[in-house]
């Protein structure tokens, strides 16, 4: 199993899909939210995604198709 630790930025049109619960039930990927500030519509988490590379992989693809920023944290998978 590949941990990754990703930052999730969302527009309030993007703030009122349950982004980390599909992508956990679509994606066979255990969601870890390790940091989150949602002012106004606008916000950010952090979360630790756990799963197999190519369902991580995918997932962030589809968290990209609908319109979420997705910045990675650290080059290497999370070993905490």
């Amino acid at each position: 199993m590949a941990k990754r630790r990703v930052m999730l930025t969302f527009t309030p049109e993007t703030s009122t899909e349950p982004i980390i619960y599909s992508i956990g039930q679509q994606f066979n990927i255990v969601t870890n939210i390790c940091g989150a500030d949602a002012p106004e519509g606008w916000g950010w988490i952090v979360v630790e995604l756990e799963g197999e590379d190519k369902d991580i992989e995918d997932g962030i693809a589809w968290v990209i198709s609908k319109g979420v920023r997705v910045d990675l944290i650290g080059d290497e998978a999370v070993g905490i």
